[in-house]
């Protein structure tokens, strides 16, 4: 279905332009009329000859979730649904962005509900977003499901900035340290070795693997670093189509000391709100615990979810089969428990998860102050051992002299 760029003016005289979806060109200014705008321009897009080729643009959280707040906002202030969905459409700066929000817009006007316009673009609207918009359509609270999804998408996305910007640091001295080295093994070392060659004599067995390291980085880098970067590419698209892969590899990052517990609370922060979420707003048990299961972000975690829906399936309670998974601490167990018999359990599942945000703040702390110390003594020990094995000949050297 084409776009139609278009320029017109208001009753007031107010200069308004924007772009929708259409058929023809005609039903395009039909749109135009209803809405009492005076066409001065309409013309489809695309059309025109592009000086540069258009690249596909992802649609990022932080964007979905202004999105969903201004639209909670337009309907709490009682204006239309579609005249909603124009307005953000026209309004918005991301290309793929706008061209989905026209096209609900267009759908929704067509007669479609929201929750089955947004379902065919999953890359803007995942099944949790999905579900919780046709939950309020059909509890008519779609004003209160938009600002409990705005909120819980921004929880998410200050998680998820929260651990980046802790693997910030180490991974850019990491990236340095390893250029700095791979200079000094490429370049340095040769003279020196060369050197020590014309020198004679059995040299000592530090300077022997320092050297050995340097003629290997001479002879195989031009094909290692290539190989070392598509073994990434590999291993990161087998991780994405692999469940094999993918269920090691996060069984594996849990073992790890101090990265392991963090990424479990990680998992328990997310699983904890978004099921609290999607409780509160309506959603059958069942289906929240398959949606979170999927959103989980975790193979071992999402095993375990999946293993107490079944459970609760068959007619048990969720803290009993939670608390035989050996995935979720036993407090988490309990309170669970509580609100299961207190009937509260999207409250008590929301105040583990604000808990366990809280714990994931003090564990990226932690680790950022326990890792600089770890970094400099590691990196100062590679530096130091390379100084080191190329003054052993030279203070072999020196001593046969004196």
């Amino acid at each position: 279905m084409p776009n139609f760029v278009w320029k017109g003016k208001t009753r007031t005289g107010a200069v308004q332009d924007g772009m929708l979806i259409a058929d023809t060109k005609a039903s395009a200014e039909a749109v135009l009329r209803r809405q009492n705008i005076q066409i001065t321009s309409l013309r489809e897009k695309g059309k025109e000859i592009a000086i540069l080729p258009k690249l596909p643009q992802g649609v990022s959280e932080k964007r979905v979730a202004i999105f969903t707040r201004q639209f909670s906002v337009m309907l709490d202030a009682g204006l239309p649904l579609v005249q909603c969905l124009e307005i953000l459409g026209s309004q918005e700066e991301h290309r793929t962005f706008r061209e989905i929000i026209l096209k609900v817009r267009s759908d929704v006007e067509q007669g479609a509900s929201l929750a089955d316009a947004m379902r065919k673009h999953p890359k803007a609207f995942d099944n949790l977003f999905v579900n919780m918009i046709a939950a309020g359509e059909a509890g008519g609270i779609l004003d209160i499901i938009l600002q409990r999804l705005s909120t819980y998408i921004e929880k998410n996305v200050k998680l998820k900035s929260q651990v980046k910007s802790a693997l910030i640091y180490p991974v850019a001295v990491i990236t340095i340290a390893i250029f700095v080295v791979w200079i000094i093994l490429w370049k340095v070392i040769p003279v020196f070795a060369q050197m020590f060659a014309g020198l004679g004599g059995e040299m000592p067995l530090p300077t022997r693997i320092v050297i050995a390291a340097s003629n290997f980085l001479g002879r195989y880098s031009l094909i290692a670093i290539p190989a070392m970067i598509l073994g990434v590419f590999a291993f990161l698209r087998a991780y994405k189509t692999s469940d094999k892969v993918r269920y090691y590899t996060d069984a594996t990052l849990l073992k790890i000391p101090i990265i392991g517990m963090l990424l479990r609370k990680i998992a328990i922060a997310r699983f904890c709100r978004t099921l609290s979420t999607l409780t509160s707003s309506g959603v059958p048990i069942l289906e929240g615990l398959e949606i979170t299961a999927k959103t989980s972000g975790n193979a071992i975690v999402e095993e375990a979810i999946m293993a107490v829906r079944k459970a609760v399936e068959e007619g048990k309670t969720i803290s009993e089969p939670l608390g035989q998974t050996k995935v979720f601490p036993p407090m988490v167990v309990q309170m669970i428990a509580v609100g299961e018999q207190t009937g509260a359990l999207d409250q008590m599942l929301s105040k583990i998860a604000d808990f366990y945000e809280d714990e994931v703040d003090t564990a990226v702390a932690g680790l950022m102050k326990l890792i600089e110390p770890i970094l400099i003594t590691v990196l100062g020990g590679i530096i130091g051992f390379i100084v080191a094995a190329m003054y052993l000949p030279m203070y072999a050297i020196l001593q046969h002299i004196g």
